[in-house]
């Protein structure tokens, strides 16, 4: 353990120390997701505190754990993984039973979202026993807060979609419905793909984090339609894991709402700036703005 995590798991002490752990009680801590500065100091704390530690991949846990000089014995780490959630939440809520706390960690970023951890949560809460969740990195969130998203509208998380052509594109064309902004998850193995499927959407916008908190971070927002060609580039581009934000759909605007925009602007604006205006408002041709404000002004 090098020095500076050292002192964040003194520090982490000092901070949690007096809150309440309390035992037979599984929480569900979030990890970084490529930084390992971006881990909280509770989550230090409860993974220093419990005992026992459930875990996507144990190996890939244990070098974590190692990095902060939390390591701990083979018989500490329980791997609870989509192919044995089910029968693997039956082994942890045993050892709540007899009043252990156990925390549960995936590869990375918070578990239960699209990684495992949402049938060990539910069983363990089923069976009467309480869940705890730390809050900390998410690719979700990541992303979304360097998209320039409003958030006026919501967004959707759609995570991975399916991985075979054509029911990939049927996802595409109901995501094309979806007005509201759509986050996305994609391997590197299947980006190009993806890629060619969302060309399909044509001028809404994406922006794509590729290696988000890593040393080789990038994030571009471009068109659906220019994405593939941008991936092209360059083949680092289609390296690392990857988050999509499918911006929200514009609104469209209704028959005659920029004749109504211009009648409220023009009394209050130089008539090239009402119309300049306008066009943004509502999507609609500037030229043919121009021509309606020039009839306004004339009667």
């Amino acid at each position: 353990m090098s020095a500076t995590f050292a002192k964040a798991l003194e520090a982490a002490h000092d901070a949690a120390g007096s809150q309440n752990n309390p035992a037979s009680t599984l929480y569900v801590v979030a990890t970084p997701i490529g930084n390992l500065a971006d881990i909280s100091l509770r989550a230090l704390h409860v993974l220093a505190k419990v005992d026992a530690v459930a875990c996507e991949d144990t190996r890939h846990t244990q070098q974590l754990l190692r990095a902060y000089g939390l390591e701990r014995p083979g018989s500490q780490l329980l791997a609870v993984h989509q192919h044995n959630e089910a029968e693997a939440a039956q082994t942890v809520i045993a050892r709540l039973s007899h009043g252990e706390r156990v925390a549960y960690v995936s590869d990375a970023g918070t578990p239960a979202i699209s990684d495992p951890g949402a049938r060990l949560v539910a069983a363990v809460r089923q069976s009467g026993y309480r869940v705890l969740p730390l809050p900390g990195a998410s690719s979700v969130t990541t992303a979304l807060s360097a998209s320039g998203m409003t958030g006026d509208h919501g967004f959707v998380f759609a995570g991975f979609l399916p991985h075979k052509s054509g029911e990939r594109q049927r996802a595409v064309h109901a995501l094309a419905q979806e007005s509201r902004a759509v986050v996305l998850l994609e391997a590197p193995h299947r980006i190009e793909a993806l890629a060619q499927a969302l060309s399909v959407l044509g001028e809404r916008r994406i922006t794509v984090g590729r290696e988000l908190t890593k040393q080789f971070e990038q994030i571009e927002t471009l068109t659906a339609q220019a994405f593939h060609g941008w991936l092209a580039e360059k083949p680092d581009r289609q390296r690392g894991e990857f988050v999509l934000v499918l911006h929200d759909a514009p609104v469209a605007a209704t028959a005659g709402e920029g004749l109504r925009v211009l009648q409220v602007l023009l009394p209050e604006l130089p008539l090239k700036t009402a119309v300049k205006l306008a066009a943004e408002i509502t999507g609609e041709s500037k030229n043919e703005l121009y021509d309606q404000a020039l009839a306004l002004k004339k009667t």
